[in-house]
């Protein structure tokens, strides 16, 4: 069904593509990352550069967009790296691959991918939506529990860079202040995940339940976020009953039940800083070999290796060419570990943007992220 749905939406998008609104850029990365192996001083340099491609199109409620990327790794030591065989092992959970082969060259490597192609219909009481989407759940903004289709990874270079999804959903508006949204998507291995969710306002805060089902993963969920009277801080939470059958060796599945949640704030304070704090508590933790065995399951994101985290985000605008931003996360494990962020970013004009940054990892060397050494990166992007 959703691969009938898929080649219609391709078509439809050839036929009105005179119509449609687009936009290209180019992201580029040159990239300093540690070495893979512990106490070792070896840098590893190399290039990432994504060329993406966005078309829209929208009339009398109908839309279509479409985004596709060109991607290339550049750096011999880096191609031939066991981080770049893991990320070549990584595919969309969709029954259709939506990227090509990689293609290997003298340094390098290439690939093309479709990132978004959906279609639907939008009125004041209903959106349907079918195709590679981003299904949108949880009000976290470094953690989301609840989100089982799209989960954001903030320890990514670009966190928010994630697989869609090969999913039918649908939203009804009741009211001015709630809606229920249903979805169904198709796996990788063509059976489906389904969800449902019950937004509202009820006088003080928007709160939400939330359930998500498939063969291997059940969950329910809730969200809440409101004002904190008229003190200007917002504070929201979210959690999530997870259900699963994981690998506990290569062929024996068992069943884990755990609990998750979040409770965060943010608040701009009067000199242009805006902060964001944010709290991430597990019922139960994971082993490495844990998540290795696991790589393919659908609540990978959930697989943490401690019960409690804490995170922070401060951004700050200089001007209006000039932005910095910090994250800061610190693992409460048996050793104590912190992930941080730092990036400073320089608007030029309407087409070019240039950002500098660094993930550093610090930490006792058997600790989460001390295991890990840091990367440091240059960032170009140029819009036409």
């Amino acid at each position: 069904m959703l691969r009938k749905a898929v080649f219609l939406l391709l078509l439809f998008a050839h036929v009105l593509m005179a119509d449609f609104d687009y936009s290209v850029n180019n992201s580029n990365f040159t990239i300093s990352q540690g070495s893979e192996v512990l106490n070792s001083n070896k840098t590893t340099m190399y290039n990432y550069d994504r060329l993406r491609f966005r078309g829209d199109y929208t009339n009398d409620g109908f839309f279509v967009t479409v985004i596709a990327d060109g991607v290339n790794y550049y750096g011999e030591d880096y191609t031939n790296s066991t981080t770049f065989d893991y990320l070549k092992l990584q595919k969309s959970d969709t029954p259709f691959s939506t990227q090509t082969t990689f293609h290997d060259y003298h340094e390098g490597s290439a690939y093309a991918k479709l990132y978004r192609l959906y279609g639907g219909y939008e009125d004041e009481k209903n959106r349907v939506v079918v195709g590679i989407q981003n299904i949108s759940m949880g009000v976290g903004r470094i953690w989301t529990p609840t989100n089982l289709f799209n989960p954001k990874n903030s320890y990514a270079l670009e966190p928010d860079e994630v697989f869609g999804v090969a999913a039918v959903s649908y939203t009804r508006h009741l009211d001015d202040t709630s809606h229920v949204s249903v979805v169904a998507s198709q796996k990788n291995d063509d059976s489906y995940k389904y969800a449902l969710r019950y937004k509202a306002f009820l006088g003080f805060a928007d709160f939400a339940v939330d359930g998500v089902s498939s063969n291997d993963t059940k969950m329910l969920g809730f969200e809440v976020e409101g004002n904190l009277a008229d003190t200007g801080v917002e504070l929201r939470s979210e959690g999530a009953y997870i259900k699963n059958s994981l690998y506990t060796s290569l062929s024996t599945k068992e069943e884990k039940e755990f609990y998750q949640a979040i409770v965060g704030a943010d608040y701009g304070f009067v000199n242009g800083v805006t902060a964001v704090i944010e709290a991430f508590y597990s019922s139960q933790k994971f082993s490495n070999n844990e998540l290795l065995l696991n790589l393919d399951s659908e609540i990978l994101s959930n697989l943490v290796y401690s019960k409690l985290y804490t995170g922070l985000t401060l951004s700050y605008s200089f001007n209006i060419f000039l932005d910095g931003s910090i994250l800061y996360i610190e693992s409460f494990n048996d050793k104590n570990s912190r992930f941080i962020s730092p990036s400073l970013t320089y608007t030029l004009n309407d087409y070019n943007l240039f950002s500098i940054g660094a993930m550093v990892q610090n930490g006792n060397s058997e600790s989460e992220f001390g295991r890990f050494e840091n990367t440091y990166y240059l960032k170009y992007v140029f819009s036409f």
